[in-house]
Order: structure tokens, then sequence, then C-alpha cells
């Protein structure tokens, strides 16, 4: 058993030490000035595709420990919290740069730009999830909170979008995303349905 804990312990440390990596060579780049000709741009990019990949984490952590490999649900938490993470850099650094902490700004970009409307509502989602996460909301909320974080496919879907309309013309990523999250959504449907035959029959 002891082993067992400490193999834990350190595949935990691995994935911090792996989710935090990103965003210490995103400071070390600011620091060295080597992030080319628009470093915001650059800040921008980077936090949001770091977000998308650990929220692919996320979603595959349930079919992987359903395969017999349950460390990365072990450690679901973690990675959740790292995405929050880095989408709250990623719209910090929007709110900075290109709307200044404008009212007035950030209402024009709302109105002419949807992927600001579904990004943002994709943050909204998410920020329950993340206040909720600690075993004491769990024990508050019972079985409510199962419920509750299954907002998180709402955030899946809304953050592809936003992918997919800044993408414009070149949807090349947004097809490679939208093709991994259908798998693993589809494979939680496929589950749910079976789960619900189950409990239908006599």
């Amino acid at each position: 058993m002891s082993a067992l804990l400490a193999k834990l312990r350190s595949f935990k440390l691995l994935a911090f030490a792996a989710c935090l990596m990103p965003f210490a060579l995103m400071v070390l780049g600011i620091v060295r000035q080597s992030l080319g000709p628009d470093p915001a741009e650059s800040l921008m990019q980077s936090t949001g595709e770091w977000a998308f990949r650990i929220l692919a984490l996320v979603l595959l952590a349930r079919p992987l420990s359903k395969q017999g490999w349950p460390q990365l649900f072990r450690v679901r938490r973690m990675l959740g919290l790292f995405m929050f993470f880095y989408v709250c850099v990623h719209l910090l650094l929007f709110a900075q740069v290109y709307v200044g902490w404008s009212a007035e700004i950030l209402a024009e970009e709302l109105v002419e730009r949807p992927y600001v409307i579904v990004g943002f509502a994709a943050w909204l989602l998410l920020l329950p999830l993340a206040v909720t996460s600690t075993d004491g909301w769990r024990r508050r909320l019972r079985q409510h909170w199962r419920q509750l974080h299954r907002a998180v496919y709402a955030v899946t879907l809304l953050a592809w979008l936003h992918v997919l309309w800044l993408a414009r013309s070149d949807i090349g990523d947004a097809v490679v995303y939208g093709v991994i999250f259908g798998v693993l959504l589809g494979w939680r449907a496929k589950e749910f349905f079976k789960k619900s035959l189950r409990t239908v029959k006599p």
C-alpha cells in the first residue's frame, strides 16, 4: 500500500510539474523577450492552446480509467484547476491588451465578435466548477455536485466554437480538436445510454 501511495504521489508531482511547465516557459520568454514581434498574441495563443490540451486530458481521464489506467483520473481535479488557470490567464490577457479594461470596448467586442461571447460564456461556466472542486463542496452538494460538473461538456462545446470562429479561414486546429472532443464526448454519450438501459431493465 505504501509503495502504491508513493507512486501516486510521484505521478501527482509529475503531473503538477508538467502542467506548470508551459506557464514557466511563458514567463521565461517574457523575461528573455523571446516571444516574437507580438508577445501578447503569442501569450494569448499559448494559454488558449494549453487550456485546450488540458481539457482534452480531463475528458480522457475516465475512458482511460475504464481501460485499467486510473492514474490520470486520480489527478483529474488538478488538471481541471490548471485548465481553469490557463483560461483565466487567457482572459486577463484579452482584458488587458485588447480591451484595456474598458466596458465600452468590451461591449463592442461582444457584439462584433461572437467568439468572444462563447469564450466568455465558457469561462463563466468554469467558474463554479473551479470553486466547488474541493472535497468540502462535494460533500455539501452531494448528488448535485456531479450534475453541476457535467457543465464541462457545455464548456467543451463553447470552447470549440471559440476556436472555430476565431480561426476564420484556417480551421485546421479547430477540426483536430473537434475530432478529439467528438470522440471523447461520444464515448460519454455511449456510456450514459448503456447505464440508462441497465436502469430501465426489469
